[in-house]
C-alpha cells in the first residue's frame, strides 16, 4: 500500500491520576487512583484490538509510570520511545511530533498530558463516529482517558481536521 493510501490510527492515552508531592512537577508520581487507573487503560488498549507499533511517551514520571502499568496488560508490547517534547507539548509541538513518525508505523501511541492530549484530539477530528466528539469535549479528556483518531496518507500530511475519531473512552464515565 503506497503512503498516500495507507490507513492510520493515532491513540492518545492521557496519563493516569498524578499525586501532588513536594517534587518538581516533571516528577509527579502516580497517586494510588492512578495506579487502578492505569492498567484499567491498558485493559482498554487491549479491548480496543489495535496492534500498536509504537508508542511514544513523556519523558515525565507520572507518563513513565502510567504507560508501564498499562502495557503490562498487553500481549505485545510496542516499541517504547520516551520523548522530552511530549512534556508540557502545545498543540503545535504535537503536530510536528506526529510528521515526524516513520512511515512504517500504522497505529501509533501517544502518552502524555492535558491540556495537549485533549487540543490534539479535538484539532484533528474533522470528523466522528456517534457522539464520541461531544463526549471528548463534555468531559475534557481526563486521566486514564482514550481517544483513536483515523486517518489515510503520509504522517507528514497530518492537520487539523484531517482524522475521524472513532473511539473515545473514559474510565470515569
Amino acid at each position: 500500500m503506497s503512503a498516500a493510501a495507507s490507513s492510520r490510527r493515532i491513540v492518545l492515552l492521557r496519563h493516569a491520576k498524578a499525586d501532588w508531592p513536594a517534587v518538581p512537577d516533571h516528577e509527579r508520581p502516580l497517586a494510588e487512583r492512578g495506579r487502578k487507573e492505569a492498567p484499567a487503560a491498558g485493559r482498554h488498549l487491549v479491548d480496543l484490538g489495535i496492534p500498536l507499533d509504537l508508542a511514544l511517551c513523556s519523558s515525565a514520571a507520572r507518563t513513565r509510570e502510567t504507560w508501564k502499568l498499562a502495557v503490562h496488560e498487553l500481549s505485545h508490547r510496542p516499541r517504547t520511545v520516551y520523548e522530552d517534547r511530549l512534556y508540557d507539548a502545545t498543540l503545535g509541538d504535537l503536530l510536528a511530533l506526529l510528521t515526524e513518525t516513520p512511515e512504517d508505523v500504522d497505529d501509533l501511541l501517544l502518552i502524555g498530558h492535558n491540556p495537549g492530549m485533549h487540543a490534539l484530539a479535538d484539532a484533528l477530528a474533522g470528523q466522528a463516529d456517534g457522539d464520541a466528539l461531544t463526549r471528548l469535549n463534555r468531559s475534557g479528556f481526563p486521566t486514564a482517558a482514550i481517544a483513536v483518531l483515523t486517518f489515510s496518507g503520509s504522517w507528514k500530511s497530518v492537520e487539523h481536521g484531517v482524522a475521524r475519531l472513532t473511539e473515545y473512552w473514559d474510565s470515569h464515565a
